[in-house]
Order: structure tokens, then C-alpha cells, then sequence
């Protein structure tokens, strides 16, 4: 199996030798022989385990593809496949909020657009709590990060929401339950009452599913080089002939 420098796996990726030292130092790839001068000198196995865990880490991140890589490197097999599995069931659950937003959106848009009487539909703090199944102080937090924008009764002082405020609580409640910070939400909310739609929620949703299905293929590859990796690890030694 033929030597290869630090440089060499760093050129490969368009690494500095530097990145490929610390993933050997972190576990990523296995360790490496030295020569008498103390150089390290990888091989075909270190060039995989590289490609592996680059691959793993728009799969499930780097977090768990240092995890991955140093159970691998352990032969924890059991370990490794387990993280792998949670990645795959997280995804899962994030099909599937997506799906029930998407459902759900289009129930708030239709809902929205059968009002009549746009300018009168306004609910106070409690009846609006009341029907999102929330509390109070949960949509003053919102209004606080800039969700919610009501306005105030002249005579009482009284937060007063209005049809506009009535979508938005509905569409932060959906982004909220597909995982969405107050901070990303108030940007999309921004953006609704901008363009006067739902055009940015959309486009946030469209946004959401690019990024699953991304993942998705990411975890192909990331299956591919890592069992490419595995079998080269567990491989026997080449036999060398020399000709006569």
C-alpha cells in the first residue's frame, strides 16, 4: 500500500496539512506511523477515513460525524451504526413536521382569505391564547421578539389583534412547531407583512424542504464512502512481488 505525505489527503480536499493533522489528533482518522525522523506517513486507509468523514459531516454534522468516525476507528461498529440511526429517525421527524405545516398552512391561508369582515375579526390577548392553545405571557414573548405587532385599545389600553395579528400568531405557531427560533420566525414574519402575503413563508417552507432533501442525499454519499472505508479498513495486507 503505497505512502502518501499529510499534503497529499490535504490537496485531495483543499485542506491545509494542518486540518488533516488535527482530525488524526481528534480521532477522525486512524493513527498514522512515523518514520525515524518522526514524519507522518498515511495511506490508502487514512485517504478513506478522510473522504468519509467529510462526507458524514453534511449528513449528520460534525458533531456526530466525529462520533461516527472515532467509533469506526475504535471497531465500534454498533456505536457508530446507532448514531447513524438517530440521524436517519431525526430526519424522519422532520419530513414529517414539514408535511403537517405544509397541511396546516394552507388550512391558515384558506381560513384567512374566507373572511369577510377583515376589520372587525379581532380577539383579545386571552381569547387569542385561548386558540392557539398557549398562554399570555407565550404571545408577549412573541411580541417582544417583534412576532406579534398589536395594537392598543384608545380607551383601555388593551392589546387588540386584528386579522393581520390573527395570521401571523397562526403562522408563528406552525414555525414554531416545525423548530424554528423567535429570531427566524420574526424574519419571515417581517418579510409576510412586507409583500403583504404569505410569499415568504412559502418560500421558507420551500427553503426547509431543499435542506431535508440535501440532507437525504448527503447521507447516500456519506453510506457510500463510509462502507468503502470500513472494507478497506478490515482488508488484508497486498501482497508484494518483486520481479525477478
Amino acid at each position: 500500500m503505497s505512502n502518501l505525505r499529510p499534503a497529499d489527503l490535504a490537496r485531495e480536499h483543499g485542506l491545509s496539512t494542518q486540518a488533516v493533522r488535527n482530525y488524526e489528533r481528534d480521532g477522525f482518522l486512524p493513527p498514522a506511523e512515523r518514520t525515524a525522523s518522526g514524519y507522518r506517513v498515511y495511506t490508502a486507509v487514512h485517504a478513506a477515513a478522510l473522504r468519509a468523514y467529510l462526507a458524514l459531516v453534511p449528513a449528520y454534522g460534525y458533531a456526530a460525524a466525529g462520533q461516527i468516525m472515532r467509533a469506526v476507528n475504535d471497531d465500534d461498529l454498533d456505536k457508530a451504526l446507532t448514531i447513524i440511526d438517530r440521524g436517519h429517525a431525526q430526519l424522519l421527524r422532520d419530513r414529517e413536521t414539514l408535511r403537517s405545516v405544509r397541511g396546516a398552512v394552507e388550512h391558515v391561508i384558506a381560513e384567512s382569505g374566507s373572511r369577510t369582515d377583515l376589520s372587525g375579526d379581532t380577539r383579545t390577548i386571552g381569547e387569542l391564547a385561548h386558540r392557539l392553545e398557549v398562554t399570555p405571557a407565550t404571545l408577549r414573548a412573541w411580541e417582544q421578539a417583534g412576532i406579534l405587532t398589536p395594537d392598543r385599545d384608545p380607551a383601555t389600553g388593551y392589546r387588540r389583534y386584528g386579522a393581520t395579528d390573527l395570521r401571523d400568531a397562526d403562522l408563528a405557531h406552525l414555525l414554531r412547531r416545525g423548530g424554528y427560533l423567535l429570531d427566524h420566525i420574526a424574519a419571515v414574519l417581517a418579510q409576510v407583512r412586507t409583500a403583504g402575503g404569505t410569499d415568504a413563508l412559502a418560500a421558507a417552507l420551500d427553503d426547509w424542504q431543499a435542506r431535508l432533501t440535501a440532507q437525504g442525499l448527503s447521507m447516500l454519499d456519506a453510506a457510500a464512502t463510509l462502507s468503502a472505508y470500513t472494507t478497506l479498513r478490515h482488508a488484508p495486507p497486498a501482497n508484494h512481488t518483486h520481479p525477478a
